[in-house]
């Protein structure tokens, strides 16, 4: 039997496809419901709701003597919707969130409580108020910004050093790169 874990951690770290495919499943629906429902008002002698058969393929034989603006716009609009598909299909959806290391269980955090974690690293070494730093996680990169008070300097290296050693201690497995940006302008008192 093999190790459920990675599959959950890859389940609790990317977004499914499910949404997705459910919309365009039900655009398809209610196109081919729309087309056989105006076929039976054909056959039955009805008036179309939109557009009768013989309608639809006469536009259709008719495209290529549209004009060129006309075709373009429907090939440039089909082409987006295809491309978006495509990417959706391919692409990986990544979640905000990370694995963290645990020794007997498997731990998924969300990239705010991780981001908050090393605000607070980030505040302690710099000897600044938690409300002055504020930080941002990318993928593999994580960025501090500090506003110190006015006249206190920062130690931009030891920041740096402690918000990685920190980021490297709850997820060893994705090293970041970490920059530490400190305002110019500090604000007045603490």
């Amino acid at each position: 039997m093999s190790d459920p874990a990675p599959r959950i951690v890859r389940r609790e770290t990317h977004s499914p496809r499910s949404t997705a495919a459910v919309i365009v499943a039900l655009c398809l629906a209610v196109v081919i419901a729309w087309v056989a429902t105006e076929g039976v008002l054909s056959l039955l002698g009805l008036p179309a709701l939109l557009l009768s058969p013989r309608g639809m393929l006469t536009s259709v034989a008719g495209a290529p003597d549209a004009s060129a603006a006309s075709v373009i716009a429907v090939a440039v609009a089909a082409g987006l919707v295809g491309v978006v598909l495509l990417a959706i299909a391919l692409l990986p959806g990544r979640r905000a969130r990370r694995p963290l290391h645990a020794e007997h269980a498997i731990v998924v955090a969300d990239d705010t409580m991780l981001a908050s974690a090393l605000a607070r690293t980030a505040a302690r070494t710099a000897a600044v108020s938690a409300d002055a730093v504020s930080v941002s996680l990318g993928r593999r990169t994580a960025t501090v910004r500090i506003v110190p008070v006015s006249g206190t300097r920062v130690d931009r290296d030891a920041v740096r050093g402690a918000v990685t050693e920190e980021f490297t201690r709850a997820a060893p497995t994705r090293p970041a790169r970490v920059s530490v940006l400190v305002s110019p302008a500090g604000k007045v008192g603490s």
